[in-house]
C-alpha cells in the first residue's frame, strides 16, 4: 500500500447516501449496520446464549453443572431485568453467578438480586473495575457526559433527516423501552489482577485471561469445557482506537495481544460484549485475524507517516484502508473512521505537539478566527467562499470556513446555519456511527434546536455520591476553582461527614491542596447526604446552613467565601 495524497471518506460516498421511509437520510452502509444490531437472542450452542439489540451491550448466559453464569450486565436495571425474561424462554435454571468483562455495561447487576429473591452470589471482574467505576466521571465529569451525548446520539430524534439509525455497537445507547433506566451497579465480590488466572464457577472451569482493550480492566473468558470465549477484544467494527467522545489513549500494541491470545485458544464459538456471536473454528481464524491486521494496519502506517514528518491532520489522510476491510464488518468504518484513528496514534505516542509551528504557541480560537476573516477580506467575504465550498461539495473545506466565522466574535446565527449544512453534509454520508451522531449533534446546538450550556457545568448523582468514597466529591472541587478569586489566600477548611473520617481542601498558593482535614482552621460538619444534596443543587450549601443541616467550627464568614469560589452553583448561591 502506497502513501497517498488524500484518503477520503464522506467525499466519495455522495451517491451512497439514501432516504428511508420516516426520513431519515443516511449512508446505505450506516443503514445495512443496523441488520447486525438488531435485537436477537442468539443459542450459540446449547447451554451458551447471547441477548444482542437490548441496548449498546451484550448480555450474555453460560450454562454450567450448578447454573447459569450471566456475563455483563447492561445499562440498567430494567434492561438486564429484560434479557433475563428473554433467557427465561430458553431455561428457568437459575442464575448463580455474575461476571463482568470489564467495568463498562454492568449496571444492572440488582437485577439478577430481584430475580434471586435476595439469595446471594459471586460477581467476578477486575480489580480495578470498581475503582475505574468510580474514577471515570468524576472529575471530568462535564466533558465526559458531553462527549457521551455527542458520540451515542442521546439528542438525537428517532425519524426525520437527523433521526438516530444505529450507534455503532449497538441500535442505540439504551433502548428506550427500557427507561427510567435505574442504577443497580454492585461491585466485584470476587477479583482477579492483570495476571491470567482459572477458577471453577457455576462447576465449569473458568480461564481469565487479561486482554486490555477499550478499558485497562478488560478480559476475555474461556470455558474450555464449552469451547466458547467471551470477550471484548473483537468487536463489530473496526476497533476504536479514537472515541470521539475523548477517552484515555488506547494503544493498538496492547489490543493486538488481546487479540492474539483469542487466536491461540482457538475456540468453536466467540461470544462478544458487543455484536453477534460467531461460531466455527476456521471461521473465527480466518476473521479475527484480519480484525487483528487491520488494527497492526492503523499502527504500522500511522508510525510511517509520523517517521516521515508529517504533520497531525496529514498523517490522518496518509493512508486508506486497504480494499479488503469492506469485505466483513469486523474491518470496516462503522463506529470510528481509520483517518482519527491514526491520529490518534500520533497524539498518544507524541503528544499534542506535532511539529507544525503554527501549533506551537496558537492564538485563541476566538482571536485567531477574527483574524483569518480579517485576512480574507471580511465576514462578506468568507461567507461567500463558504457557501460556494458547501454548493461546490469541498466539505473539508467548507468545515474551515464555517468554523472561522462561528469561533469569531461576531458570530451570526447564520453563520451557524451555514456550518450545521456542512456538518449534515458528512453525517448523511458517512458509514460511521461515531461521526454521523457527533456532526448531527452538533449541527442541532448550532441551528438552536438543543440548548447544549448545561452540559459544560458538573451535574452531580445525588446516588453516587452518597455510595462513593467519602472523599471523592470533595477531593473534585479542585478542579472547579476560579484561582483569581483566592490568589492571596491561605485556609485550610476541613469535612466531617460523622462517619469517623475527614477530609479537607486547603487553599494555597491558588490552588486547593486535598489533605486528610485534620487540624483545619474551619471544620463543616454535615451527613453525606446533605452534602449530596448541596451539590445536586437540592439545597444551597447557605441554606443548608440556616436550616442546621450544616454546622462550622471556625469562620465561617471565610468559609463561606472560599466556597464561593469553586464554580459549583450551589456553593456560590448565598
Amino acid at each position: 500500500m502506497t502513501i497517498s495524497d488524500r484518503a477520503r471518506s464522506f467525499e466519495k460516498t455522495s451517491r451512497a447516501t439514501i432516504t428511508l421511509p420516516d426520513g431519515r437520510i443516511a449512508h446505505r452502509d450506516h443503514i445495512a449496520h443496523s441488520e447486525r444490531l438488531v435485537k436477537k437472542f442468539y443459542s450459540v450452542r446449547p447451554g451458551v446464549w447471547s441477548f444482542v439489540g437490548n441496548g449498546l451491550s451484550n448480555q450474555s448466559f453460560i450454562e454450567g453443572p450448578e447454573g447459569i453464569i450471566a456475563i455483563d450486565t447492561g445499562e440498567s436495571i430494567e434492561e438486564m431485568a429484560h434479557a433475563i425474561a428473554t433467557l427465561r424462554e430458553h431455561t428457568s435454571t437459575p442464575i448463580v453467578a455474575v461476571m463482568y468483562t470489564h467495568f463498562h455495561y454492568i449496571t444492572g447487576t440488582k437485577a439478577v438480586v430481584t430475580e434471586n429473591a435476595g439469595k446471594p452470589f459471586p460477581i467476578w471482574g477486575h480489580e480495578r473495575i470498581k475503582r475505574n467505576r468510580e474514577g471515570a466521571t468524576a472529575e471530568i465529569g462535564p466533558t465526559y457526559t458531553r462527549g457521551l451525548v455527542e458520540q451515542f446520539a442521546v439528542l438525537m430524534p428517532e425519524t426525520g433527516p437527523d433521526g438516530n439509525v444505529n450507534v455503532g455497537l449497538g441500535r442505540f445507547w439504551r433502548d428506550p423501552m427500557h427507561a427510567p433506566f435505574t442504577t443497580g451497579f454492585m461491585p466485584p465480590t470476587n477479583t482477579f489482577g492483570d495476571e491470567p488466572s482459572t477458577h471453577t464457577i457455576a462447576g465449569l472451569q473458568v480461564d481469565v485471561i487479561p486482554s486490555p482493550s477499550d478499558a485497562n480492566d478488560s478480559v476475555t473468558y474461556w470455558f474450555p469445557e464449552l469451547d466458547t470465549a467471551v470477550n471484548n477484544s473483537v468487536w463489530p467494527v473496526l476497533f476504536n482506537v479514537f472515541a470521539i467522545r475523548g477517552e484515555d489513549y488506547r494503544d493498538p500494541r496492547i489490543l493486538i495481544k488481546g487479540v492474539e491470545k483469542i487466536l491461540a485458544l482457538n475456540p468453536e464459538h466467540l461470544v462478544g460484549a458487543h455484536g453477534p456471536p460467531i461460531s466455527g473454528k476456521s471461521e473465527i481464524q480466518t476473521r479475527v485475524t484480519k480484525y487483528r491486521d487491520s488494527i497492526q494496519f492503523l499502527w504500522d502506517q500511522a508510525v510511517r507517516s509520523i517517521n516521515k514528518g508529517m504533520f497531525s491532520a496529514d498523517v490522518g489522510q496518509a493512508v486508506e484502508l486497504p480494499a479488503w476491510c469492506d469485505e466483513d464488518y469486523l474491518t470496516s468504518e462503522f463506529y470510528g473512521v481509520a483517518e482519527h484513528h491514526m491520529r490518534q496514534i500520533r497524539t498518544g505516542l507524541f503528544g499534542f505537539f506535532d511539529g507544525n509551528e503554527a501549533n506551537l504557541f496558537p492564538l485563541t480560537t476566538p482571536e485567531r478566527s477574527e483574524r483569518i476573516i480579517e485576512g480574507f477580506g471580511g465576514r462578506a467575504n468568507v461567507e461567500k467562499q463558504l457557501r460556494d465550498a458547501i454548493a461546490s461539495d469541498d466539505i473539508r473545506w467548507a468545515l474551515e470556513l464555517g468554523s472561522w466565522l462561528v469561533h469569531s466574535p461576531g458570530a451570526t446565527q447564520e453563520d451557524k446555519n451555514l456550518l450545521a449544512t456542512a456538518l449534515r453534509t458528512i453525517a448523511q454520508r458517512t458509514t460511521s456511527a461515531n461521526i454521523r451522531s457527533w456532526c448531527t449533534t452538533r449541527a442541532l446546538i448550532l441551528d438552536g434546536s438543543f440548548d447544549f450550556s448545561r452540559f459544560k457545568d458538573h451535574r452531580f448523582s445525588y446516588k453516587m455520591i452518597v455510595e462513593a468514597p467519602h472523599e471523592m466529591y470533595v477531593a473534585l472541587l479542585r478542579v472547579t476553582l476560579d484561582p483569581d478569586l483566592v490568589e492571596n489566600e491561605n485556609f485550610h477548611i476541613g469535612w466531617d461527614f460523622g462517619n469517623g473520617k475527614t477530609i479537607g481542601l486547603h487553599v494555597r498558593n491558588s490552588v486547593a491542596f486535598v489533605s486528610d482535614g485534620k487540624n483545619a482552621d474551619a471544620t463543616l460538619h454535615m451527613s453525606i447526604e446533605t452534602w449530596a444534596e448541596v451539590l445536586t443543587g437540592k439545597t444551597t450549601f447557605a441554606g443548608a446552613l440556616d436550616a442546621g443541616k450544616i454546622t462550622i467550627n471556625g469562620d465561617a464568614k471565610h468559609v463561606k467565601k472560599l466556597l464561593g469560589a469553586f464554580e459549583i452553583g450551589a456553593l456560590q448561591n448565598g
